[in-house]
């Protein structure tokens, strides 16, 4: 939470988080609005952490879903999953509080695991661009180009990258020393305020913007394959067309899952550079906003499967109902119609 230093705390104890001198302002709301922004964030973190939880639980249960997609779309279910569930409850409190009241520990790996998920998922996002490019634009080798073995690659590179990059500047002297000058002023009492500083808005900009760029180049390719496959699929066999058509389906959703991830989080990182160069002059308010609309990005995917996969909806239907616990369940056939 970014804020400056404030002298004079004990004069106004309501207004500071802390009741000394250099604490942080303090953003005093309501009662009821505090209970609504609360309910509200609950509410979001509910349906991040179900509707992800039901993924993992949907790949990991039924055998017809294990397939390289499947499992990049189970880790990044995971990705999103341990957000809503050990990031997005402690980031609800500095939200509507307006202050830390966790320590410098707790401080550190909340920014580490908030920086880890979201890297995270842009990673796999990309991925999962690279194995639709594959499915769509080389169907015939597809199968032997990205297998299982593949897929668990990147999964591992999707998790160790971010995990390696954010623990290096989160836990090393590296931007303290190196970077000194880049970096604000200390920060004030009651805030937690780690890598939002001029450098890291540098940083972060081509960490987002280049695999984003891969996906949009990837998916604008396979907009132009697909267009192309869909004028033929008339002279193709039923099996293969009903493949190719399911395919294109798969590719389509997931472009919509990246169009939604950079609606989501274009104004976050659009503000973190601009901000940087402009000495951080955006009110904590609106970017606390820009936050949550990134964080809001996680409870999406979930919904988009929902309204686009057949088989998403049958295994939803089954883990609902007693047929979940049938001897037999997990082998049926989702993708039957």
């Amino acid at each position: 939470m970014r804020a400056v230093l404030i002298e004079g705390a004990e004069e106004h104890p309501a207004a500071f988080c802390y009741q000394v001198n250099g604490s942080c302002p303090r953003t005093v709301h309501p009662l009821g609005i505090q209970l609504v922004i609360y309910l509200a964030c609950a509410a979001g973190m509910l349906i991040t952490v179900l509707g992800n939880l039901f993924v993992v639980f949907a790949v990991s249960y039924f055998k017809a879903l294990h397939n390289p997609t499947n499992f990049l779309l189970l880790s990044l279910a995971l990705a999103d999953m341990l957000l809503g569930l050990l990031v997005l409850p402690i980031s609800t409190i500095r939200s509507v509080e307006s202050c830390w009241f966790f320590g410098d520990f707790l401080c550190h790996l909340h920014t580490y695991l908030d920086t880890l998920f979201c890297l995270t998922s842009i990673f796999h996002l990309c991925f999962i661009s690279i194995d639709r490019h594959c499915a769509i634009c080389d169907p015939l080798l597809y199968p032997s180009k990205f297998t299982v073995r593949v897929a668990l690659r990147y999964i591992l590179a999707g998790w160790g990258v971010p995990a390696t990059y954010t623990a290096f500047f989160l836990y090393t002297d590296f931007v303290e020393t190196g970077l000194s000058e880049w970096l604000e002023e200390m920060p004030c009492v009651g805030s937690c305020q780690l890598l939002f500083n001029k450098f890291w808005g540098w940083l972060n900009f081509p960490v987002f913007f280049f695999p984003c760029l891969i996906m949009i180049s990837l998916y604008v390719k396979i907009f132009v394959v697909a267009t192309r496959q869909a004028q033929q699929i008339s002279t193709l066999s039923k099996s293969l067309a009903g493949a190719a058509k399911r395919e294109r389906k798969a590719a389509k959703t997931l472009g919509i899952a990246v169009g939604i991830y950079l609606l989501c989080w274009l104004p976050f990182t659009i503000d973190t550079l601009v901000d940087s160069l402009l000495n951080f002059i955006t009110p904590p308010l609106v970017f606390d906003i820009f936050i949550w609309f990134a964080y809001f990005n996680s409870a999406c995917n979930p919904i988009i499967y929902v309204f686009s996969y057949r088989w998403f909806r049958k295994a939803l239907k089954l883990i609902l109902s007693r047929e979940i616990f049938l001897p037999q369940t997990p082998t049926i056939d989702l993708y039957q119609e």
